[in-house]
């Protein structure tokens, strides 16, 4: 069972080169609010009136609904975090707080429903090749479980460096990676001729940063790095498709099959653990942060900014869980 099609060297490095410049592009927004406002709210003006019209037309393999509400959909999350982040009355508003689950739940959603969509498809269908069949509902369920284990958003902060990021304690390695195999798991079944930089690349570039440069970040990094790849491949859709560069999925079902069912058996493992945590340490989801109890919560929550008028002396003597 392979994956991928023969992987010349050109392109691997062309992978690498992907990778590379998803995370310069997301430090780059980190480090300036001058680059974020161009990057995420001007060119996206741009390029829907003189560009995506015509690369991204009906028939294109990024002419899709799917395509069309994704970018928008990230754009739209990326603005979003940047108000939390650079606004400190709606930081401090509770009810702000609502919309990171919230964006990244409708994503998570949008996906889903698509990979139910091609459950029934064969063939070319708009400019991409595709296989339908169980791999697609496994797949899709697992989406159902990545979105219901959601949890922790009452204790997403920003820090008082000078990223101003939006962290997210409770958002930990366990369920990044259960995304991760369930995105790719998804991009490989609905668009698996993009599946080699829109999965892997794209995936790895926002989860490099969230454990290794700004743990906790996760979801501002994945907002990013998608927000850049959908507009560039909008844009150049040839780039996946047609280039030299371009990398071929096997379309092997038992790759399919494989690929869903790990992604499901991650989900499901993700949720056992959630639900476990819930009974046994007394946590409400919709309430509380789940995971206060291990190293890896408490790591990403010592950053937290003491609150107004308190020493910072007492928030570290406070209680963890």
């Amino acid at each position: 069972m392979f994956l991928f099609d023969s992987i010349p060297w050109y392109s691997a490095l062309m992978w690498l080169l992907v990778l590379g410049v998803l995370i310069g592009l997301n430090e780059l927004v980190r480090w300036s609010k001058v680059a974020a406002y161009a990057i995420f709210i001007v060119l996206p003006i741009i390029l829907t009136i003189f560009v995506w019209p015509t690369t991204a037309a009906a028939g294109s393999s990024t002419g899709t609904w799917f395509h069309w509400v994704k970018v928008y959909s990230a754009l739209a999350g990326c603005i979003g975090f940047m108000l939390i982040r650079y606004n400190k009355r709606i930081a401090a508003n509770k009810y702000a707080l609502w919309f990171p689950p919230a964006i990244l739940a409708l994503n998570i959603a949008e996906a889903v429903v698509r990979d139910f969509e091609v459950a029934g498809l064969q063939g070319m269908h708009d400019g991409v090749f595709m296989v339908g069949g169980p791999w697609n509902y496994m797949n899709g369920i697992a989406g159902i479980l990545n979105l219901v284990t959601i949890c922790g958003w009452v204790g997403i902060f920003v820090t008082k460096d000078r990223f101003q990021d939006m962290v997210w304690p409770d958002m930990l390695w366990f369920w990044i990676i259960a995304y991760d195999l369930w995105n790719f798991a998804y991009v490989y079944n609905c668009v698996g001729d993009h599946a080699f930089y829109a999965g892997a690349a794209l995936l790895i570039s926002c989860t490099i940063p969230a454990f290794f440069l700004r743990k906790g970040g996760w979801l501002q990094h994945r907002a990013h790095t998608l927000a850049f790849w959908m507009m560039f491949t909008m844009a150049v859709p040839s780039f996946v498709s047609d280039s030299k560069f371009a990398v071929d999925a096997s379309h092997d079902p038992t790759a399919l099959f494989t690929v869903s069912l790990l992604s499901l058996l991650a989900n499901i493992a993700v949720v056992v653990y959630q639900v476990r945590t819930i009974v046994v340490k007394r946590r409400h989801p919709l309430r509380d942060e789940l995971y206060t109890h291990l190293a890896a919560y408490q790591a990403v929550a010592s950053e937290r900014p003491a609150p107004e008028g308190t020493q910072p002396e007492e928030v570290k003597a406070a209680p963890v869980g």
